[in-house]
């Protein structure tokens, strides 16, 4: 069987400009129709089902707020809850006063008496009276608060106390009264570092006439020499 082309090169070309136009417009509708079906199903996750999550996370809120708010004596839950998260901190701020009775033992010599310890914890500072055989062993007495070292937990040396002043003193037949006034580091007294005083076993000032290691006992804790006088 025999076909023959009678249709001109010019229809040809015609024919199938048309059949790439339809081509063309075809596929430009299937996306056009493409585009509009996301956005709109965009639309409706936006406005839809997003807002209705949206307002159902609001209903969730008010029903679990009104349960809390309906529980008894929330006030005070939350102020214990408050204040057991506050605990720490204090306690690694408290004050150790214990450490006055080992401040004591450690720095007054032999033949020294008090009778009044005052620590102001506020203004860091210690008023010390008392009475002692000599005036000499109150210079002692001085000295050793001057020339004592504390050592911190990091190892280092530091002077606890300042401005250590022989304020007053008085002497009687029996006795030397004394008063003596300080200034003191707030470490030492601080729970966060172990209490390391270190008081030298010489002192070297013009006031001091004997030498320490005759005056300080070995173990000051238990040779019953620290007294206190109410």
């Amino acid at each position: 069987m025999l076909q023959f082309n009678l249709l001109p090169d010019v229809k040809i070309e015609y024919v199938k400009a048309k059949r790439m136009q339809r081509m063309v417009v075809g596929t430009a509708v299937v996306a056009t129709v493409a585009t509009v079906t996301i956005t709109l199903l965009l639309f409706l996750v936006v406005y839809g089902v997003q807002k209705k999550h949206m307002s159902d996370l609001n209903k969730d809120i008010a029903k679990y707020s009104g349960q809390l708010k309906s529980t008894p004596d929330l006030d005070k839950i939350l102020t214990i809850q408050n204040q057991m998260a506050a605990l720490g901190p204090l306690h690694d701020q408290k004050i150790v006063t214990s450490r006055i009775f080992q401040l004591i033992q450690q720095t007054t010599p032999v033949s020294v008496s008090i009778s009044d310890y005052e620590t102001d914890f506020a203004a860091n500072t210690i008023q010390i009276s008392g009475s002692a055989s000599a005036l000499s062993r109150v210079n002692t007495y001085t000295d050793s608060l001057k020339f004592a070292t504390f050592k911190t937990a990091d190892g280092a040396s530091v002077k606890p106390f300042s401005s250590v002043v022989l304020s007053a003193f008085g002497r009687g037949d029996d006795a030397t009264s004394y008063t003596i006034t300080l200034s003191f580091d707030p470490i030492i007294f601080s729970s966060s570092s172990s209490f390391d005083l270190v008081v030298p076993k010489q002192i070297t000032t013009n006031s001091v006439t004997n030498q320490p290691s005759q005056i300080f006992n070995s173990n000051n804790s238990t040779d019953g020499t620290v007294r206190i006088d109410n």
